[in-house]
């Protein structure tokens, strides 16, 4: 490691009670997605204090901002979030139920360590621009509602990201690893019905129930799975019912879609069949139809020179050690999780690698998996969507997975709250700032390296890439 990693790691060590604090924070605060007031607020004043230039209510969100050092290229993006997740509660004990009640909610994709660990690797490269003068700009974005809502695809829709030269961020998982790959693009849609409220006995004929709009409509899509790509998702909720008593007729309901495909031009031609069932439902029910855009993400492009970029920065900086107490939590922990999964992208798509990963994860019997995963070069997809997808298709991105959870944990669960509120969280976070400021020591340091990220990122977008966000939509929190 060379003196500038060196001291770019230990500046991350030096401010540890910060970046943890403000984790824990931001675990408390569990805000949801475009809601997350008190935590945008905290990294803000944070940034102001340690000499960041902010920006705030980027893209005419409230809570999206942004916290820049430096001048000149080139010019390193680092990417953070902040969101929680509905249906969930803030306990660290286990079993910890998902919560019956609708209005609790809790980090069960533990994005209260995504933030803060990406502003660590933030704070180590102002220091290190600070320190040796190198021309070069670092830009901390807090990008809210990746969970619901596109920040950052909002941003990709006034092009903010085309100014970056690279951008770097990370995601906790049960993994250390590079990510490779894509994903499912993604649009979500509100679909709402207005009919005639009546008495279901005395005049059920004057009755136009909006519940049976909501009902037919669901009943059409569960038709079109048997015709669509296999790559294509499609997955709803009835956000309104239209009431509780079975005697009226209900005139109002509403549910909520989500449509997805690797790629944009499938997941639109696949929303427009659902729009058209949609208009059916209403049709036969004489019902009025109201859609509303909520949001839409991008498939990810992969930068193969930028996940080596981080590979060789992760075996550098090495993984998380836990202790004793922390491994007698994730035992426990670990009762409540599927059994024998082994982990991780290598293992998905390599078969070499995946035997090396079921080795080290002893078949995924080990609590938590405290070795860094194989970089596997791929363009195979996970069917998951992330707004990271759009901020790709406008500049060199890259990320990596830091072992957060316990292995085999379900995504969106309270293993995982237990988990971000916890050391074991901590550890993570610190690890992600510390690989994501060296990577980007490099990118300052070795124009060739740059170079040639730029250059695949060039090839790799040359036919674009649409933005699913409509014409006209405005970020919305639902």
């Amino acid at each position: 490691m060379n003196k500038a990693k060196e001291h770019a790691c230990n500046v991350i060590d030096s401010y540890s009670s910060v970046f943890t604090e403000l984790s824990d924070r931001i675990w408390k605060y569990a805000e949801l997605s475009l809601k997350e007031y008190r935590s945008a607020q905290a990294y803000v004043e944070i940034l102001k204090k340690n000499g960041f230039a902010v920006t705030e209510k980027m893209g005419g969100m409230d809570t999206a901002f942004c916290g820049m050092y430096g001048s000149g290229r080139p010019v390193i993006g680092i990417l953070g979030e902040f969101d929680a997740l509905s249906g969930l509660n803030q306990k660290r004990a286990w079993p910890a139920p998902q919560s019956d009640n609708p209005g609790e909610s809790g980090h069960g994709c533990g994005h209260n360590l995504l933030g803060a660990g990406s502003l660590a690797a933030a704070f180590a490269l102002k220091d290190y621009l600070q320190e040796s003068g190198r021309e070069g700009t670092v830009i901390f974005f807090g990008c809210p509602g990746e969970e619901g809502g596109a920040g950052k695809a909002f941003l990709a829709k006034e092009n903010v990201w085309r100014s970056l030269d690279a951008a770097l961020t990370w995601h906790p998982e049960d993994m250390n690893e590079v990510v490779s790959g894509t994903n499912n693009s993604c649009i979500q849609i509100l679909y709402e019905y207005e009919g005639a409220a009546a008495h279901a006995a005395g005049d059920p004929e004057n009755g136009r129930s909006a519940l049976d709009a909501v009902e037919l409509m669901n009943t059409g899509v569960q038709y079109l799975r048997e015709h669509m790509k296999t790559d294509c998702r499609v997955h709803y909720a009835i956000i309104d019912g239209g009431g509780v008593s079975p005697n009226v007729v209900q005139a109002h309901a509403s549910v909520l879609y989500m449509v997805r495909a690797v790629k944009c031009r499938d997941t639109k031609d696949l929303l427009q069949r659902v729009d058209r069932i949609a208009e059916g439902a209403a049709l036969m029910t004489e019902t009025k139809l109201m859609r509303t855009f909520i949001d839409a993400t991008a498939n990810l492009l992969p930068n193969f020179a930028l996940e080596e970029l981080l590979q060789e920065n992760f075996s550098l900086i090495g993984v998380p050690a836990y202790s004793a107490e922390e491994l007698e939590l994730a035992e426990k922990i670990k009762e409540y999780c599927p059994k024998g999964q082994i982990p991780g992208i290598a293992a998905r798509y390599d078969e070499a690698a995946g035997k090396e990963v079921a080795l080290l994860s002893e078949n995924g019997t080990k609590p938590l998996n405290d070795f860094l995963a194989p970089l596997v070069h791929t363009r195979g997809y996970m069917p998951g969507s992330s707004d990271v997808g759009d901020v790709s298709w406008q500049t060199p991105t890259a990320q990596i997975h830091v072992t957060a959870f316990v292995s085999g944990a379900p995504g969106h669960s309270w293993q995982n709250v237990s988990c971000a509120g916890s050391s074991i969280g901590h550890k993570s976070l610190l690890t992600a700032g510390k690989v994501l400021a060296c990577a980007a020591i490099d990118l300052f340091e070795k124009p060739e390296i740059l170079a040639r990220v730029r250059a695949e990122f060039e090839e790799k977008s040359a036919g674009g890439n649409e933005c699913l966000i409509e014409d006209g939509a405005e970020p919305i929190a639902i």
